[in-house]
């Protein structure tokens, strides 16, 4: 097992949440094929880069290999790592001259979206892309419905001060069905969420 550990020298531990995993017997439907989020929205990238409609890549992160083990002169496995500076959001790039910055999530609550999803230097970041005019926003899949909605951040923002001023800890449903934009599932793109940043950005004229 590969151990990670963050720019302070502490060890990173998977929180244990309720993103990313899949119930081992979940039937998928055809449109899903079982894709993860992360596969759709890069084989959705890669249609619009194709394309040339817009140049969004996903962020590498950055390691510093400190223990590699050598079981075989053909192979290396990699013992532990650091990443060297806290990872911010998953995807940047540029369309139609503006800054987009986002960040991918997945849930297999129905009911809601819980906030300790995210962490504090990640809503900094947010805030500083906003407040430089860039288009910042989550994208949320409701594994059990296959749901998906574009929530931009700034309400992300005021749902995560609302937390941080003693209420909820999660952003229901029925509030990322109001202030956000759902986007239907589709075969290629399969997450066409150039869409939604089309209408906001002629409805922000």
């Amino acid at each position: 097992m590969m151990n990670f550990h963050y720019p302070n020298g502490k060890r990173y531990i998977p929180a244990k949440k309720e993103i990313i995993g899949r119930k081992k017997e979940k039937k998928w439907s055809y449109s899903n094929r079982g894709m993860t989020l992360e596969e759709d929205i890069n084989e959705t990238n890669e249609f619009y880069l194709e394309r040339n409609i817009a140049v969004i890549h996903k962020k590498p992160t950055p390691v510093q290999i400190v223990q590699v083990n050598y079981p075989k002169r053909s192979a290396a496995v990699i013992k532990e790592a650091y990443f060297k500076q806290a990872s911010t959001t998953d995807y940047n790039g540029v369309y139609k001259g503006k800054y987009i910055d986002f960040e991918a999530k997945e849930t297999q609550n129905p009911t809601s979206f819980p906030l300790k999803n995210f962490h504090t230097h990640q809503i900094d970041h947010m805030d500083k892309i906003l407040k430089q005019g860039g288009i910042c926003f989550i994208l949320i899949r409701f594994s059990l419905t296959e749901e998906i909605f574009l929530l931009e951040a700034i309400h992300l923002l005021t749902f995560w001060q609302r937390m941080k001023d003693g209420g909820r800890k999660s952003i229901t449903k029925e509030e990322i069905e109001t202030y956000g934009h759902h986007i239907p599932l589709g075969f290629h793109p399969r997450i066409d969420y150039i869409k939604k940043i089309d209408y906001l950005l002629n409805s922000n004229k």
